[in-house]
């Protein structure tokens, strides 16, 4: 797959949930009811325990059905750890020239971290497919994503942080090409209860709110 394939099939899908957990194996679940919801994106953090382990039992186990992606991605090493371990996507928290590079040279999805006007244009040059607006709910939410759209109406924006059922349809129609849900999703409560049809439940709410938000 093509880097412009997997971010159009991350755009149409419309949201990615961002899988932040305490176990590898309830990161895997967590995937597995989102899929149920649906939902046929994933991102896992490296803050997981195992996250690399993770990664390669979703590949295994979904194959192409999901596009699966790597979060938290701090530098260029673990980048390609995790493409190995079979993510398409490579999403980070700031902006580090170097990781943008190495997932580039593979032709994979680039995600990288942005908040000011200037770090997001800085990490458009740099060669990101899309920017990761965070901690967008901080300054302004779905109105700072506007006022971004204004001048960078090329950049690709996903905004992360502040995204919730009430927010999510905002954001799409302030121009975001799609959204990243954290707790809000993939709730550590439900988790640790294993309730993990309230996930799959969630998951079709979110899939809704953007059903909706796009068709306004």
């Amino acid at each position: 797959m093509t880097a412009q394939e997997i971010l159009a099939f991350i755009t149409e899908v419309g949201i990615v949930p961002v899988v932040r957990t305490a176990s590898a194996e309830q990161a895997i679940q967590a995937v597995e009811a989102i899929y149920e919801g649906g939902i046929r994106a994933a991102e896992i953090t490296m803050t997981v325990p195992g996250a690399v382990r993770a990664l390669e039992k979703v590949a295994d186990r979904f194959g192409g059905r999901i596009m699966l992606g790597a979060g938290t991605v701090l530098d260029p090493e673990t980048a390609r750890i995790c493409m190995l371990a079979g993510a398409e996507f490579f999403v980070t928290p700031a902006l580090k020239p170097a990781t943008i590079e190495m997932v580039k040279r593979y032709s994979k999805v680039i995600c990288p971290g942005a908040l000011t006007p200037t770090e997001v244009l800085t990490a458009w040059e740099a060669g990101a497919d899309v920017v990761k607006v965070f901690p967008c709910g901080n300054v302004g939410g779905a109105k700072y994503i506007k006022a971004l759209k204004g001048p960078f109406p090329q950049i690709q924006m996903i905004p992360t942080g502040g995204v919730n059922l009430e927010t999510a349809g905002d954001f799409l129609k302030a121009g975001a090409c799609a959204v990243a849900v954290g707790g809000e999703l993939v709730d550590a409560k439900l988790l640790k209860e294993g309730r993990y049809d309230e996930l799959t439940a969630r998951a079709r709410q979110y899939l809704d709110v953007i059903a909706k938000a796009r068709a306004a």
